[in-house]
């Protein structure tokens, strides 16, 4: 298995972080937060570069709050700081583990949304009804198929991080960038009180 070393400093290399913060504002230009950022912008990515490059790089604590949906879900929110430096991380390590995963995979991956879900789906269902032919089930014109619906409950604040380490170290081999996933995952909901925090699903896609 090909492994990759010397990340580290594409991470958080000027070029990549202008990129990150480009990700992390899209849809977001009008929030407090993004206009409060971009207010010191060159001064904030300057700054998020001399922490990484000195590994002085500490994540801000999470921001909880309730969401009903309509289920009630505790959520843990990173600062938009933070947010930079996660799409910093992933615009580098996600075209190392994309690689890996199978094409009707559409979770947190570019180009993959709900539609291309659908048409995937859509795809199957008429491949298991024999292009929609309806004459009852099991004769010549259809064949046997599944639909799963599943849930972890508590998936990501009860998934075991040493665990998660281990896996993305088997491609990655810069410590320096493990010593960064580590600085993100240790800031989680665990130790904040639970919660999904959004970023650290984008790790878990890994």
């Amino acid at each position: 298995m090909k492994s990759y070393s010397n990340l580290y400093e594409k991470i958080y290399s000027i070029r990549n972080l202008i990129f990150a913060w480009r990700r992390a504002r899209k849809n977001k230009t009008r929030k407090v937060y993004v206009i409060e950022f971009e207010a010191n912008l060159r001064e904030n990515l300057l700054s998020l570069h001399n922490e990484l490059k000195n590994k002085t790089y500490k994540p801000e604590p999470l921001k909880t709050f309730i969401l009903r949906d309509p289920k009630t879900r505790k959520i843990s929110k990173s600062t938009f700081r933070d947010r930079v430096v996660h799409h910093a991380l992933c615009i580098i390590l996600e075209p190392i583990f994309e690689k890996r995963f199978i094409y009707d995979s559409s979770a947190n991956q570019i180009g993959k949304g709900n539609l291309f879900a659908l048409k995937r789906f859509n795809l199957f269902l008429r491949k298991v009804s024999r292009n929609g032919k309806i004459n009852g089930w099991f004769n010549d014109n259809q064949v046997k198929g599944y639909c799963l619906k599943a849930d972890i409950k508590h998936y990501f604040q009860e998934v075991n991080h040493d665990v998660l380490i281990s896996i993305i170290k088997r491609k990655i081999t810069d410590e320096k960038v493990i010593w960064l996933v580590w600085q993100i995952l240790n800031n989680s909901p665990n130790s904040f009180g639970g919660g999904a925090n959004k970023k650290e699903a984008c790790l878990l896609e890994i």
